[in-house]
């Protein structure tokens, strides 16, 4: 669906995805940088354990949200990569605040 220019040479930094060291563009989602990593899903259904990921890319759908630097509920699609960012699966239902 998306490919990069063979003449484009785009600098990249250097994200951990669920521990691993991926190289991403500068100026990427974190998102981006979870399907460079190969992952279709980064969290699941809290009801169904149905598997979700990236979908829209443009923050309507809410199924790419992950733990980002610690910080989980983020919308991998809406956050740019930085480096040593930490991406990782988001786990369980979020928590409701009174």
């Amino acid at each position: 669906m998306f490919r990069t220019r063979p003449d484009a040479r785009p600098a990249t930094v250097e994200v951990l995805v669920e521990g691993t060291p991926v190289l991403v563009p500068e100026g990427a989602s974190a998102a981006v940088a979870v399907l460079l990593a190969g992952l279709s899903a980064i969290r699941e259904m809290p009801v169904t354990g149905s598997p979700r990921g990236p979908l829209c890319l443009m923050g309507v759908c809410f199924d790419c949200l992950a733990e980002i630097d610690g910080v989980p509920n983020r919308q991998a699609c809406m956050v740019p990569v930085a480096p040593g960012m930490r991406i990782a699966r988001q786990r369980g239902a979020r928590e409701a605040r009174p």
